[in-house]
């Protein structure tokens, strides 16, 4: 097995799981991850060990997955009246786009909150980094990132309970 192959089969599902946890989608967290693994093929060489392994291919899945949204803005938004022709959803399909829904809120949210407050949550949600390893990205305390996750979390606590009483 090449040492390629061996970092594949290590990390692939931590990728996948932090892919799939930012864009609530099994086939594009499919997707993200195997253009990851194709473009830190390409450019292994270049990895200069600075942090661990495992930070450094969900840098570039979080690369990756951003241009693909940005791409999939460009795309045609669906008519109005092919949404109304949509069949209603069961009870327990309801309840998945509810929870989507809700995932996609929090998402719409970290792009209000400032840095370094969502990409410490972001880390920590969706590629499940401890406080030291992210502290290890940022150069600082375990403390700071663990007292900066928690006020992030307040934050979009907050944003998300402005935006019930708001409905």
């Amino acid at each position: 097995m090449t040492d390629f192959e061996q970092l594949y089969n290590t990390y692939f599902n931590d990728v996948y799981l932090y892919i799939l946890r930012l864009s609530g989608q099994e086939r594009i967290a499919e997707e993200i991850t195997a253009d990851t693994f194709f473009k830190a093929m390409q450019s292994i060489d270049g990895f200069r060990g600075d942090c661990d392994v495992r930070v450094w291919l969900c840098q570039i899945a979080k690369n990756c997955y951003y241009s693909h949204v940005k791409k999939s803005k460009r795309t045609d938004r669906i008519r109005e009246s092919e949404i109304q022709e949509l069949p209603d959803l069961a009870p327990g399909v309801a309840e998945e786009y509810a929870r989507r829904d809700e995932i996609e809120r929090i998402q719409q949210i970290l792009h209000e909150i400032g840095e370094p407050y969502k990409e410490i949550f972001m880390w920590r949600v969706y590629a499940q980094l401890s406080f030291q390893q992210i502290a290890q990205i940022f150069g600082k305390t375990e403390n700071w990132a663990c007292v900066t996750y928690h006020r992030a979390r307040k934050m979009i606590q907050k944003k998300l309970e402005e935006q019930n009483d708001e409905n």
